[in-house]
C-alpha cells in the first residue's frame, strides 16, 4: 500500500513537472503603460493565447520601454531575444520600407478610412512583406491620428509651428512632411521624450490623446493642437523562430489571439479619444480643437511630390480612394 502511494505520488509530481516543463514565458515589450493602448493590446492577446493553448504559452510583459524603445525592441525580436512587440510603425520603415507608405501625414481622412485600409487588401499585402525581414507581423494594431503638443504658443496654422524644435520618431516620411510646416524635426527615442520637454531641449512633440495620456504629457507641456496631421498604425510583431516552432493549431491561436488584440486595442484608442481630451484640459492643457487643416495641407504640396516619386502615385491613390 505504501509503494502504490509512493509510486502514485512521484507520478503525479513528474506529471506535474511535465507540464511546467512544456509552459512557455513570451517576453513582450511596448513603449507606454500596462493601462495605455498598447498594454490593453498586448493583454488581449496574451489572455487568449493563454487560454487558447491551455496555459502552455504565457506572456511577461516589459511596459513603459522597460526594454528600450520601438527601434531597439524591433530589433531584438529580429534577433531573437524579445519574443514580441507592439509597436508604432514610426521605426518600422528602417526594416521593412514597404511599410513607409502608411506614415504619409493626411493620407488618411479618418479612424474608419485607416482601419479599413489596414484590414483590407493594402494592409495585408503590407502585412506579408516582414517575413523576408526577419519578422512575422501577426495584426495591425493601432496607436491613434496624432497631435501636436508645444510650451510656446497654440498651433492653429502652418506659420504657428514655424521654427519650433518638436521631437519626432525616428521616420524620414514624417520628418520630410514636419519640415514644410517649418517645424524643425528632431529624432529621439521615445524613452527620452519626456525628459527633453521638462528640461526645454526640445520644444514640443507630437503624439496621439492616448500616448500624452499615458506619458502625462501635460505635466511638461502647455498647448495641445488637435492637428490630427498623421494617422499612426501599430504592428504586433514576433519572430520566425518563434512562429516556426508552432503547431498548425497554436498558430490558428496567435493569429486569432492577435485579431482580439486588434479590437482591444482600437476600442482604448477610441475611449481615450472621446475622455482624453477633457482630462487634459482638466490637468492643465490649452486645447485647440480647431486647426486650419487646409493650410496644413497646402503646406505639405512640396513633400507629397517626393512621396509621389518614392512610393508612386497610384500606389498613394488606391489608398486614398478606399471607402
Amino acid at each position: 500500500m505504501k509503494l502504490s502511494k509512493l509510486v502514485i505520488g512521484l507520478s503525479m509530481t513528474m506529471g506535474l513537472a511535465g507540464v511546467a516543463g512544456a509552459q512557455t514565458v513570451m517576453k513582450i515589450g511596448y513603449a507606454t503603460t500596462l493601462a495605455s493602448h498598447y498594454g490593453v493590446g498586448s493583454s488581449a492577446f496574451c489572455d487568449e493565447v493563454e487560454k487558447g493553448t491551455q496555459g502552455r504559452y504565457k506572456c511577461q510583459h516589459f511596459p513603459s520601454s522597460a526594454l528600450g524603445g520601438e527601434r531597439e525592441m524591433i530589433e531584438a525580436v529580429q534577433l531573437g531575444t524579445l519574443d514580441m512587440v507592439n509597436s508604432s510603425t514610426g521605426p518600422v520603415g528602417n526594416f521593412v520600407p514597404e511599410v513607409k507608405i502608411v506614415d504619409i501625414p493626411f493620407l488618411f481622412r479618418d479612424y474608419d478610412h485607416a482601419r479599413h485600409v489596414m484590414d483590407g487588401p493594402i494592409g495585408q499585402e503590407i502585412l506579408g512583406k516582414f517575413p523576408a525581414k526577419g519578422l512575422v507581423a501577426l495584426s495591425w494594431t493601432e496607436n491613434g491620428f496624432r497631435h501636436m503638443t508645444n510650451n510656446k504658443r497654440p498651433i492653429v496654422k502652418p506659420a504657428d509651428a514655424a521654427g519650433l524644435k518638436m521631437r519626432t520618431m525616428e521616420n524620414k516620411v514624417h520628418m520630410d512632411g514636419y519640415r514644410t510646416f517649418g517645424i524643425q524635426p528632431t529624432p529621439m527615442a521615445f524613452p527620452e521624450v519626456f525628459g527633453a520637454l521638462q528640461q526645454g531641449t526640445v520644444d514640443g512633440q507630437e503624439n496621439p490623446i492616448p500616448v500624452i495620456l499615458a506619458s502625462k504629457f501635460s505635466q511638461v507641456q502647455k498647448h495641445l493642437s488637435l492637428t490630427g496631421h498623421v494617422y499612426s498604425p501599430a504592428l504586433l510583431l514576433t519572430s520566425p523562430r518563434l512562429m516556426n516552432k508552432l503547431s498548425e493549431a497554436d498558430k490558428k491561436v496567435f493569429y486569432e489571439a492577435a485579431k482580439k488584440a486588434t479590437v482591444a486595442q482600437r476600442k482604448k484608442v477610441n475611449e481615450d479619444e472621446a475622455n482624453g481630451i477633457a482630462q487634459l484640459e482638466k490637468e492643465g492643457m490649452s486645447v485647440v480643437r480647431k486647426v486650419d487643416g487646409q493650410a496644413f495641407r497646402d503646406a505639405l504640396k512640396p513633400a507629397f511630390a517626393s512621396y509621389e516619386k518614392e512610393f508612386g502615385a497610384d500606389n498613394i491613390r488606391k489608398i486614398q480612394d478606399v471607402k
